[in-house]
């Protein structure tokens, strides 16, 4: 008998710890309006001293690009899709790169940045950081944005999350990564020669569908491209679209672009000699699947997107200065609450510990009539319409493209916030009210950048 009420005493201390534990791991949901919270007057301070520059647009624009392969030599963990854990891709279908266009107005220097990753790494954007030398562009001036492919190259990712995103990290990957990135905008910056830049704007709405909500939702069908033109006739394109690249399904792991690199691919055969893809705003935003097997439905997207990309139909505007802006600034936000249910969240110290601790921040580029807005997270295509017919009162072509290097899971419209869903739940990560605030971040980027 003794014996036990020992092990009912073990036993219930231990059940008390547990409890204990759970408590300090988990709280409620904090729903305070985002105007009212500190981060919110933290962005006001920020935006509001930034310094616009408007030296040297009236110089000639120029532009070099270029592309650096980055197959690795043997399979790597797989990024993407969740329920692979990150296991090893088993071929290659088409290789995967880096690519870079650099903008110069004889003031100041831009990169642009593409990688057929599933994101930009957090962890290659700081080991880029250390290897940027005097001379060369500054990370401030550097724009990042990824395919979004979730077939291609992963073992970048800390924390316990990152096991299921990108596998095993693997600092050597991360090395090699950010060694291509820097060679890209290298390679590029020596190709400079003067350009025309053109803004394209194409319509295509049958590509693409509210993957969240299905027709009681949005979606944003318009392709949005940079083309530049040098005096030789050489002709580029950056592009940017909606849809996910999320075509090849979990189960079909080898190392691919998905349809972006079947698009770019197809560009560059015909009336470009170099493309490159940018994901939009994909959160909520999917392909249309339509196929025999993966590959076939592939082609077919990728088909459908570059029939609208070089319609007669598309708007096209010249732009009439050399204007190269840049802005990167840190995205103040509330304290990371990811939920467990939907009113359990945890606690920011236990997501920092799953997730890993990086900073995060928004970018923008200025070139001529355009101008593009990274943002550190998958930013629904439903968020896009009002701000894009903002920009347009002030004279400016929106971008908005996801994944500039850091990452803070989906952001989605306000409205879906207490839907038990993927994206709305397992991927929202940092509490209510997130749609509303960075809309209005991005408003005042055009603001301050018109």
């Amino acid at each position: 008998m003794k014996v036990l009420r020992i092990f009912l005493k073990i036993i219930g201390i231990f059940l008390l710890l547990l409890v204990l534990a759970i408590a300090t791991m988990i709280t409620t949901m904090d729903d305070t309006p985002y105007q009212e919270m500190a981060y919110y007057k933290e962005w006001k301070t920020l935006i509001g001293g930034a310094k616009g520059d408007t030296v040297g647009t009236s110089g000639a624009l120029q532009a070099g690009w270029a592309k650096v392969n980055i197959t690795p030599a043997a399979p790597t963990p797989t990024a993407g899709y969740g329920n692979r854990r990150g296991r090893p891709y088993t071929a290659v279908h088409d290789s995967v790169y880096v690519r870079a266009i650099v903008v110069d107005n004889g003031h100041t220097k831009a990169a642009i940045i593409a990688a057929d990753l599933l994101i930009i790494p957090p962890t290659v954007i700081k080991s880029l950081k250390e290897k940027l030398k005097p001379g060369d562009i500054p990370f401030d001036q550097i724009y990042f944005g990824a395919t979004h492919s979730h077939n291609s190259v992963g073992g970048w990712g800390t924390g316990i999350s990152s096991l299921f995103f990108s596998g095993k990290y693997d600092p050597a990957i991360v090395e090699n990564l950010a060694n291509a990135f820097h060679k890209a905008i290298t390679d590029a910056q020596k190709k400079v020669e003067p350009v025309q830049l053109t803004y394209l704007e194409s319509l295509d709405s049958l590509d693409i569908r509210n993957r969240l909500v299905g027709e009681e939702g949005g979606i944003d069908p318009e392709i949005r491209s940079a083309a530049f033109v040098t005096k030789s006739g050489r002709k580029a394109i950056l592009s940017s679209f909606a849809a996910h690249s999320t075509v090849l399904n979990s189960k079909n792991i080898v190392l691919s672009r998905d349809y972006p690199g079947a698009l770019v691919d197809s560009l560059e055969k015909g009336r470009y000699d170099f493309a490159m893809y940018m994901a939009g705003a994909v959160g909520s935003m999917g392909p249309i699947e339509k196929g025999t097997d993966d590959f076939d439905e592939v082609k077919n997207q990728a088909f459908g997107v570059q029939n609208a990309l070089l319609s007669n139909n598309s708007l096209k505007e010249e732009s009439k200065n050399a204007l190269v802006e840049t802005l990167t600034l840190p995205l103040p936000l509330r304290e990371p609450s990811p939920r467990l249910t939907m009113s359990i969240v945890l606690r920011p110290w236990a997501f920092k510990k799953a997730f890993g601790e990086y900073p995060v921040y928004v970018k923008a580029l200025r070139i001529g009539n355009i101008l593009m807005v990274g943002m550190p997270c998958d930013f629904s295509g439903e968020l896009t319409g009002p701000l894009d017919a903002y920009a347009k009162t002030k004279g400016l072509n929106l971008m908005v493209t996801s994944f500039n290097g850091g990452y803070i899971g989906y952001i989605t419209h306000d409205k879906y916030f207490n839907r038990d869903l993927y994206e709305t739940k397992t991927m929202s990560w940092y509490g209510p009210y997130n749609g509303a605030y960075l809309q209005e971040v991005i408003k005042d980027i055009i603001d301050k950048l018109s």
